[in-house]
């Protein structure tokens, strides 16, 4: 039977995020990691369908969520970047090898989980007349990715503690909007993501910790070296100080907010 980690580079390498999702939640912890084998890099990673269209950032027009196509038009953002989390855990389970089994058990749970949420989102567009793919998208979670793929301290620190904590300072406005709108089911679903990314923050700064300590430095000095050598963007308030908290952030962390967003 192949090993979680090889499980978790097929459903990477999958192209159909429907696919991708169900087969994602499929793993179970329980079974032999692999830890130690060196997994050659295979082409395709991760794998995308075919929609939706990616464009640059700058290219992609918010609309206001009082309309049903502006509406969709932002639950299918939160689904593009809940489908490239699901890229992100897998991505560091198969790619980091000798590392203690609790990393890999970890990582996989979070997997599932951002699975799920993708699924939420879904399934709610799909109420709506729509469905993922049908608006243009960005690629700048993945980026980050490729940057930090030769370092797993720089990808601890850069994905879990930077762009997935950002989504806590976000996600309670994202509701609020939402909620005004009068969808109350996506703010049902908000709160779900916000509860599990809380604890995909934690397990970030949980894992990043553990390895400063085994290479002897400092984490605060540590994370503002990595997030200027990968050009990480800034963190911008407010801040979802409870979150943060909540995901493991000591107040040392919470004091350097202040001094390093613009």
């Amino acid at each position: 039977m192949p090993t979680t980690r090889q499980q978790a580079l097929h459903w990477l390498l999958c192209a159909d995020a429907d696919a991708k999702a169900s087969g994602t939640r499929t793993l179970r912890p329980g079974a032999e990691s692999g830890a130690a084998e060196v997994i050659a890099e295979l082409p395709g990673i991760p794998g995308r369908p075919a929609r939706p269209v990616l464009v640059p950032h700058a290219q992609l027009k918010p609309r206001g969520v009082g309309s049903l196509v502006g509406r969709a038009t932002l639950l299918h953002a939160l689904a593009h970047i809940e489908l490239n989390a699901i890229d992100l855990a897998l991505d560091i389970c198969w790619r980091f090898h000798g590392l203690p089994e609790a990393f890999y058990r970890d990582w996989l749970g979070v997997a599932r989980e951002e699975a799920l949420h993708f699924e939420l989102l879904r399934e709610h567009l799909a109420t709506l007349g729509f469905a993922y793919g049908d608006f243009p998208a960005h690629d700048g979670l993945w980026q980050m990715a490729q940057r930090t793929q030769g370092d797993l301290l720089a990808r601890l620190a850069l994905v879990p503690r930077t762009l997935e904590a950002r989504g806590l300072d976000v996600s309670p406005a994202v509701k609020a909007k939402l909620v005004a709108a009068g969808d109350h089911h996506a703010g049902e679903i908000l709160d779900i993501i916000l509860r599990d990314e809380i604890g995909h923050v934690a397990i970030g700064n949980r894992w990043y910790r553990w390895l400063c300590a085994q290479r002897g430095l400092d984490p605060i000095g540590t994370y503002a070296e990595l997030a200027a050598r990968h050009d990480a963007p800034r963190p911008r308030g407010p801040f979802n100080l409870d979150a943060r908290r909540a995901a493991g952030f000591d107040e040392a962390e919470i004091a350097a907010l202040s001094t390093i967003a613009p």
